[in-house]
């Protein structure tokens, strides 16, 4: 007799009956989607993992504690067998038959009547995998091929643009720490769809490089002490080309709203009525400290961690840090934009009485391929960034977490740097 393909279709299963006979690893994997999909879960097995006993326990679905029985599909829609008893599955799988209920079963898909593509999802889309030929079925092979999609689809490589749905407007788009593979999924995505993309000289700028020539690139650098763009003339190129019916991405270096200026940007959009949407980042302030080794806080060491701006000096007017209350502190202290001001900073620390010999640590182009680590103490940081001539870029810890990763630690994550080099900029 011919073989022929399974016929794809999507279940609708919202408030409808799914009964899931075994509460194993199978189980534990499916029921997620299953929850998701606001079926009404009846799970029927005498044990279970226990993420599937914390699945119960929190409502997502009813279980019944004991081995199947006949008349446990009555009512049913849909039903996932995945026992580890054969005999049990083989008379699960004839009552399925028997009242037309579509039945999966783990142990034995030819015997099935539905079988569980291999899916994945994606800003609303679901991709599923399903092998049309029944001799040839390799689920890693279809694994990977929904695999690859859908990262095509999250990272931009596989380009989908939508039409009907496509809302003209400014993503606010976190673009990390400087190594493009650590933008975020969405970023990445929106990223591939603008028609306009705003950078900043923080951000991933390798991933400009792929974009396709029709993108128009608008350059937004601050360079400290140097040439720069007013933000006014940011926010008005993101409303004048929103304006324009275009898709623009503002891509900035770590997230938006630390230290980022990004609810100013928002603000503009919103007071012209522009679509804003705010896609969070990975800070610098946490990143490139663990990218050198360093975790901002550990456990009997530091019990908190403060991020502030050292763009303005201690005794500036301008300055709304309490510095003297942070030098009371005993956690992580993470300086951003401070490399010119850290003498001042430290100064004021040790006067308000953060000991001298607190460790210091400045990670000078965190996670690209530049990166460098320089220590130092607060006694001796300022005559240390002099000598080693450490320039911005570069977030600064102060704090005992910086020695947690001494030694071995610290030569295992300096190996692994230079193994994976990653280009681009820090925060």
């Amino acid at each position: 007799m011919a073989e022929h393909p399974a016929y794809p279709v999507g279940l609708r299963l919202a408030g409808r009956r799914v009964v899931v006979l075994g509460g194993g690893q199978v189980a534990q994997r499916r029921l997620p989607a299953l929850i998701a999909a606001g079926a009404d879960v009846h799970l029927v097995s005498p044990q279970a993992t226990p993420s599937v006993e914390a699945m119960a326990d929190a409502g997502e679905i009813t279980w019944t504690r004991r081995p199947y029985e006949d008349g446990d599909l009555a009512e049913a829609w849909y039903a996932l067998i995945a026992t580890s008893d054969t005999a049990a599955n083989l008379r699960a799988s004839a009552e399925a038959e028997r009242l037309r209920v579509w039945c999966v079963r783990s142990d034995d898909a030819d015997a099935a009547t539905a079988w569980t593509p291999a899916t994945g999802h994606s800003e609303g889309v679901t991709v599923a995998v399903l092998t049309t030929n029944a001799r040839g079925r390799d689920p890693r092979h279809t694994a990977a091929i929904r695999d690859a999609v859908v990262e095509g689809l999250r990272d931009g490589t596989l380009v989908a643009p939508h039409h009907r749905t496509r809302v003209p407007g400014v993503a606010l788009v976190g673009g990390g720490p400087g190594d493009p593979d650590l933008i975020t999924v969405r970023g990445r995505r929106l990223l591939a769809e603008a028609d306009v993309v705003i950078a900043d000289r923080l951000g991933p700028r390798d991933l400009l490089a792929e974009l396709p020539p029709h993108v128009e690139v608008i350059d937004a650098a601050k360079i400290p002490y140097g040439r720069f763009m007013a933000q006014e003339a940011i926010n008005d190129a993101l409303i004048e080309h929103a304006r324009q019916g275009k898709a623009v991405v503002r891509l900035k270096g770590g997230d938006p709203f630390v230290f980022g200026r990004g609810m100013e940007e928002a603000q503009a959009l919103a007071e012209a009525g522009i679509p804003c949407t705010v896609v969070p980042g990975i800070s610098s302030s946490i990143s490139v400290p663990g990218a050198a080794g360093i975790p901002v806080t550990h456990r009997g060491v530091a019990h908190e961690f403060t991020v502030v701006s050292g763009h303005v000096a201690p005794d500036d007017e301008r300055s709304l840090v309490d510095w003297a209350a942070l030098a009371r502190l005993r956690g992580t202290l993470v300086v951003l934009m401070g490399v010119d001001k850290i003498g001042a900073i430290a100064r004021t620390l040790m006067d308000n009485g953060r000991a001298g010999d607190t460790p210091v640590a400045l990670v000078q182009e965190g996670t690209t391929a530049a990166q460098r680590r320089v220590d130092a103490t607060l006694a001796t940081v300022a005559d240390t960034v002099r000598a080693e001539e450490v320039k911005p870029p570069a977030v600064i810890v102060v704090g005992e977490v910086v020695n947690v990763g001494a030694g071995l630690l610290k030569d295992l994550f300096d190996e692994a740097a230079s193994a994976n080099p990653a280009p681009g900029l820090a925060e």
